[in-house]
Parts: structure tokens; sequence; C-alpha cells
């Protein structure tokens, strides 16, 4: 098992609350994590149709089964929801010291209904795929870009050395046929997939509904409920633009990414690795990637992620506003292995509107080392994560 950064932090609250909540998406690791931390816990998977039967029909019996070693790991809870209350009166007892361990993959409807029935008696943890820290620290760094982009990190593919276009493939189907059904009836499941698959060749761009919406021969209303399900699968995520104006007229439409950059290699049809050097998207791919590395970067070390684009009404734009502490930094997403002086123009510009908010300016490039410039500094892909520590 590939070590992940979260797992002291998910420790760190035993016995200081009650139910630790760990979301994120299919397969990125949440189960292999939680048993792995608390072998001597009562495991049950929500999956199972029969062990889903008894926790509805007797839900307390059901909840108390980990009384006696002292915890339980309940997966998947979205498929029970209504445990969620159950286990509020049971936390609250002051006899209780059972440590509750629930883990789910549906992102906003889970969180919605975790906050409504457990406030103040959970913390909510995220487990995304491998960061390319987690990577590196098994010596399974990859030595490209376009190997990162390729494999993306879901760890099953590097554990079982298995081929990223046939897992990708199959995982998708899965996750279409299985999960949309759950949250949501769609009549037009053709047009959805299409949908995914536009959203893939959208990466790094504004949404635009009524384009998605022509595209796939449906309504806007429809495409708003369509990309409302695909972050709740924590399939996609919307960057927001960032919200001071700097005396300017700011752009307020979000941008488009996927939190797997693997996922979106295959849902635009690559096959292999050696297709990305040419490939027309190549650089909206590495952006993706850049951007849920800082995604990865804040979760792993239990922080909100402060990361937003900026663009104005003229078009200009920085690709990467993030915060570092009380400080904002601002950084420029290019994939050439080459430096030059020019990448920090965006960033410079926007530095001088922003009256001092922006403390730093930096250029991640898809070169090895990272250097210093008069103007900057060049930052690896490779060490996204060095650029949250002051």
């Amino acid at each position: 098992m590939i070590k992940r950064e979260l797992e002291e932090y998910i420790c760190s609250f035993v016995g200081k609350m009650p139910v630790i909540a760990v979301t994120g998406p299919r397969q990125s690791g949440k189960t292999t994590v939680c048993r792995a931390l608390f072998p001597n816990f009562v495991y049950v998977t929500l999956e199972d149709i029969d062990t889903r039967k008894r926790a509805k029909e007797d839900p307390r019996t059901f909840l108390h089964q980990g009384d006696r070693v002292g915890g339980i790991i309940i997966d998947e809870i979205q498929q029970a929801g209504e445990l969620l209350s159950y286990l509020q009166t049971i936390v609250d007892e002051p006899s209780c010291k059972t440590t509750y361990i629930i883990t789910g993959s549906q992102n906003l409807l889970l969180h919605q209904a975790i906050s409504q029935s457990l406030a103040g008696r959970v913390r909510l943890i995220t487990l995304l795929p491998l960061s390319l820290q987690e990577l590196s620290a098994t010596s399974q760094m990859p030595q490209s870009v376009d190997q990162a982009l390729f494999y993306g990190g879901y760890p099953r593919i590097y554990n079982d050395h298995l081929n990223p276009a046939t897992w990708y493939s199959d995982y998708l189907a899965t996750y279409v046929e299985r999960d949309v059904r759950q949250l949501q009836h769609i009549i037009h499941l053709d047009a959805f997939q299409h949908f995914i698959a536009l959203c893939a060749g959208r990466i790094g761009q504004l949404v635009n509904m009524t384009s998605l919406a022509n595209d796939c021969g449906v309504s806007v209303p429809t495409i708003d409920a369509w990309l409302l399900l695909l972050q709740a699968s924590y399939i996609i995520f919307l960057l927001q633009p960032y919200y001071k104006n700097f005396n300017r007229r700011l752009v307020k439409s979000p941008k488009l990414y996927f939190y797997d950059v693997g996922l979106a290699c295959s849902l635009l049809k690559i096959q292999a690795m050696e297709q990305l050097y040419t490939f027309y998207a190549r650089g909206n791919l590495f952006e993706n990637l850049v951007i849920t590395e800082f995604i990865k970067a804040y979760l792993n070390r239990g922080i909100r992620p402060g990361i937003y684009f900026w663009r104005d009404a003229t078009g200009n734009e920085v690709d990467l506003i993030f915060e570092r502490g009380p400080e904002l930094c601002a950084a420029e997403i290019k994939t050439s292995s080459i430096t030059n002086s020019g990448y920090f123009d965006g960033v410079k510009k926007i530095s001088s509107w922003s009256e001092g908010l922006i403390k730093d300016n930096f250029v991640i490039y898809g070169g090895v080392e990272n250097q210093q410039w008069s103007k900057g500094k060049f930052v690896s892909w490779q060490r996204v994560d060095e650029l949250l520590t002051p």
C-alpha cells in the first residue's frame, strides 16, 4: 500500500471527534487507508445488499456492533443516509466511547447530509487520488509530464501496474452505469456520456452552459443538473474566479477541471502516452494536473483549498491565485520545460494592480529544476506542494 499523507491527520482526531468522515472519489483509497489505520475496528460496507438491509431494519444494533473493539468503519454511508440521524443520538450519549469512521463517494450530497445530522460531532476529511508527492515518496514519481497526465493518480494503477487506458475505460463505464443512476434518473444516457466527454474537451475553459446544451441537444437546466451531478461524484470541480476587482471588470464564470487528469485523457480517447506530446489540449491537461496538485496539497494538510483564477473583461488573465497562509500568490502554468522571462508578464501585471495583495510571483513549468529569477521563481511541476510553505 502506498502511504498517504492524510494518515496521521486522520489518526489525530481519534478520541477528539466521535465521527470521522472520509470522503472522496471511488477507488481513491478511502477504504484501504481506513482499514490499514484501524485494523481492529469492525468493518462493514453498505454496498452489500444484506448489510444495507440489516442497517435499515435495526439501525441501533447495527451502529453499536463496534462498541466492544472501540470503533467501526462504515463504508459508503450514502447508501443508507438515514443512519446519520441515529448516529447523532448515539454519539451524544455520555457513555459513548466508540469511534465511528464513515466513508462516502458522493461529495455535495453527502457533505450536506453529514453537516445537517452531525454538526459539531464530525471531522470531514477528503481523500483524492495520489499526489505527485505521495508517488515520489515511494519512488514512483512519473518521469515525464506526459506520463503524469496519462497515468493520473488512482492507486490501483500503480499498485497493480495496470494499463491506464483500460482501467479508466472500465472506471467510467462503472460510474455511468452505477453511480449516476443512483444519484439521478437520466433519460438520455447517451447524451450524458457525450456530455462528460465534452467536459474533458473544455478543461481549463470558462463554463458555457448554453454551448454545452446546444452540443448535447438538451436544455440549459439539464446541463446545470449534470454539472452538479459530476461535482457530487468527484468527477469535476469548478474553479472560481478571484473576487477582488483591482479596479477591473472581471469575468465571473468559473473554469472546469477534472479531479483526475488520467480520467480526462481517457475521455479524450488518448490510448498511449506518446499521443500526448502533440495533443492539441496538452497545455490544458497540464494546467489541470497542476491545479489538482494544489488541491491535494491543501487537503492533505487539512486546509480548505484556497485557489482561484483571475481574468478581466479585456482578456488579462492569470492561471492561478492561491492562498499561502495569510498571503496571496500568483502563478502562471506553462508546459514548456524551458524557462523564459516573458512567462512572468501576466503575474507581474496583476501584482502591480493588486495594491500589494499579491506577495509572490511564480511560473510552474514542465522542467525539473526550481530557478529563482528577478521577476519571480520558476517551480517544477514535480514540486508544486512546496509552494504552500512560505
